[in-house]
This record gives C-alpha cells, structure tokens and sequence, in this order.
C-alpha cells in the first residue's frame, strides 16, 4: 500500500510540473500577431498553413476538449470516501483527482489556444504532446483503483475518458513528426535553393594590365636648373663714437643768380 501511495504522489506532482512549465512558458499573444493569421491559419512569418493541416489539428482540439468535459464530469461523480482502501489512500487519490480537475480547467485550455493561433508551432505542439502524457499518467493511475476499490460503472466511465486521452496523444506525437520532417525537408530546399542563387551571380573578371612593347620608350623628364638670385648688399651708417653726436650731412646752398 506504501508503494502504491508513493507512486500516486509520484505522479500526482508529474501533472503538476507540466501543468506549471505550460503556464510559465505561455506567452501572450500581442493583437498585431493575432491579426496576421487567416481564417484557415497563418504562421507570424507570414507562412500560410494548409487548409488540411489547419482541419487535421481543429479535430484533434475538438476531440481533446469533449474527453476534458467528461473527464472532469465524471471525476465529480467517483465516490472515492466508499472506496473500500485505508483513509491515507483515498487521501492520495482525492489529491490526484483534484490535480487532474485543476490542469483540465486551467494548465490545457491555455495551451490549446496557444497552438489555435500558431497551428503548426513546433514548441506549442510539444507543449500539448507533454500534457497529454502526464495527465495519461496521473488518470491512469485514478483508473487503476477505481478498479480495485471502486464500483464497475466509474471504472468504464473513466477508462472510456483515459482511452480518449491516448488516442489524442498518439494523433499529436504522428503531427509532431509529420511537421519535423516537412521543416526539415524545407530548411534543405531554402538551403539549396541558397546555393544555387549564389552559383547564378556572376564574378566580375579580374583586371588585366596590357604592355604594349612597341610603344616608344618615355624620355625622363628634364631637371630645371635652379635659378640663383643676385645678392643685394646695404651699407649702413657708421655708428658715432661714444661721447659724439652724430652730425648730419652738410647741405649745399644754392647758387645765386646772377
């Protein structure tokens, strides 16, 4: 009874985990990007998605949301305190089912609008796929006890809604892998796609330089001689001696007419 109270409280914090990284991780989507999908899907680079990939995922969504409305009307419906089990583990199961009620109303519709506006999302895809394995996880361990503790009608209804949960897991992990492999064969088309534009450029020729040897020889060129000014010399009066005054040059008086 131990290993079965430990395995449930395992599981029990599995969904919890997913249903916390799936929260943590949604990013909301801004009303620009929003506005740039179409009515059949639009990838935010403007990529279009096809018409039957777009149908392909709203069944899947469709499926997933009637099983979620059951699940959750008939997890109301268990009468687990009847369980003939120890009061530990009805305890243990209460917690399960009350993990399970919290990520069907909260953890998964906001995932599955996050992949409604970007259909062909690989990460969104991923994100749904990881849900749907641990809520496969954790409502089958709640469909193993009602078997062994509870009445054969909330065994059936219950195994009917696990049984819709693995069928939608299964359609998504097929869509993760059909779309890996078309982005894969698309990143090889761009790629060659690439080098082929690149071989079409033409390279310009490189420059070639022509010696013609019949031209004539170039002459250098004539050095100018410099030419040497004459030099201009200046006489400077002489300095008078110490003591003396300089006397200024004797001027000539005029002749008288006769």
């Amino acid at each position: 009874m131990k290993r079965k109270s430990t395995l449930s409280l395992g599981l029990s914090v599995l969904l919890w985990t997913a249903a916390a990284l799936g929260q943590a991780q949604d990013t909301p989507v801004p009303a620009s990007e929003n506005q740039r999908y179409s009515v059949q899907g639009q990838a935010p680079s403007g990529t279009p998605v096809s018409y039957a990939s777009v149908t392909e995922l709203n069944g899947m969504l469709a499926q997933l949301d009637t099983t979620s409305k059951n699940t959750q009307a008939d997890l109301v419906k268990l009468r687990i305190e009847r369980w003939k089990t120890d009061n530990s583990y009805k305890k243990q199961i209460l917690t399960n089912v009350d993990s399970i009620q919290r990520n069907l109303q909260g953890a998964l519709p906001a995932i599955m609008a996050q992949l409604r506006s970007a259909p062909e999302d690989l990460p969104a895809s991923f994100k749904l796929y990881r849900n749907l394995d641990a809520l496969y996880d954790v409502l089958g361990s709640v469909v193993e006890s009602a078997g062994a503790f509870g009445s054969k009608e909330d065994f059936q209804t219950i195994s009917n809604d696990l049984t819709g949960f693995e069928d939608t897991r299964k359609q998504m992990a097929q869509r993760i892998e059909n779309l890996s492999s078309a982005k894969e064969a698309e990143i090889v088309r761009l790629r060659a796609d690439l080098k082929t534009a690149q071989a079409a450029v033409p390279t310009p020729p490189p420059k070639k330089s022509v010696v013609d040897d019949n031209a004539p020889a170039k002459k250098p060129p004539v050095k100018k001689k410099p030419v040497t000014k004459p030099a201009t010399t200046t006489t400077t009066p002489a300095k008078p001696a110490a003591g003396q005054t300089a006397t200024p040059p004797a001027q000539q008086t005029p002749a008288k007419p006769q």
